[in-house]
């Protein structure tokens, strides 16, 4: 898995459309793991809380649907973006699903220009940094496709950290994280680093931006932020 692939669960309990939804997330640049069953996919998001979750409404140990509810309930997961994926194709059993807290619905068979169309929309609206190819803020420009970023039209070299860190800043202008939030948002909550190995990192951003290090603002007491308005 790339560092920088935003990755996806799906849990399919038919090897066949499992391959494909693999193939068709593989294609699109995504990382994705399979789960063939409920059992699976808890372990699955105890091991690595991924991006989003494609969810098979039919399972054969639990149906999708109570494992939803089931995520929804635990605070790890009750914010997980999920889209479920059935041959259930009525209203009610739409409703249902989205009343049990799914964020979107894609009936089988699916398009998978559709799909991912879908799972970019859902990112978009559940995490900004991961749904959009280009982001720009001031001086700074972030292509997450080719991992490029640059200051006042100049490329700077960013290692792994300090991309994650300000990819996720400029998606959310001025709003303030402290590091605990920082490292579950950045580095993920299977994390074991200290809250104060975030300063390093900052430090370390701030100087490889340059011009634009004055961009990210130090909220005594609580935390970070990225001016929401940078004079350029």
């Amino acid at each position: 898995m790339s560092k920088y692939q935003t990755h996806i669960l799906i849990v399919e309990d038919e090897p066949g459309i499992a391959e494909l939804l693999r193939f068709t997330l593989d294609d699109a640049g995504f990382s994705c793991e399979i789960a063939h069953s409920a059992n699976e996919a808890r372990q699955a998001i105890v091991n690595l809380l991924p991006q989003a979750v494609l969810l098979d409404w039919m399972l054969p140990d639990t149906s999708g649907l109570a494992l939803l509810q089931e995520w929804r309930s635990q605070a790890r997961s009750a914010a997980l973006p999920v889209i479920m994926l059935t041959a259930k194709g009525m209203d009610e059993d739409k409703v249902r699903g989205l009343n049990a807290g799914a964020d979107d619905y894609v009936t089988k068979p699916f398009s998978p220009r559709e799909l991912i169309a879908r799972i970019q929309a859902l990112l978009r609206r559940k995490a900004p940094e991961l749904g959009q190819n280009l982001l720009t803020h001031g001086l700074i420009r972030m292509d997450t496709d080719r991992y490029q970023v640059t200051v006042n039209s100049q490329e700077i070299e960013l290692d792994q950290a300090e991309f994650k860190l300000l990819r996720f800043l400029i998606a959310h202008p001025d709003r303030i994280f402290s590091r605990a939030q920082l490292l579950d948002k950045v580095w993920g909550d299977h994390t074991f680093i200290e809250e104060r190995t975030v300063d390093v990192h900052i430090m370390r951003l701030r100087k490889s931006l340059g011009l634009a290090s004055d961009y990210v603002k130090t909220v005594r007491g609580v935390g970070y932020k990225l001016n929401a308005e940078p004079a350029v």
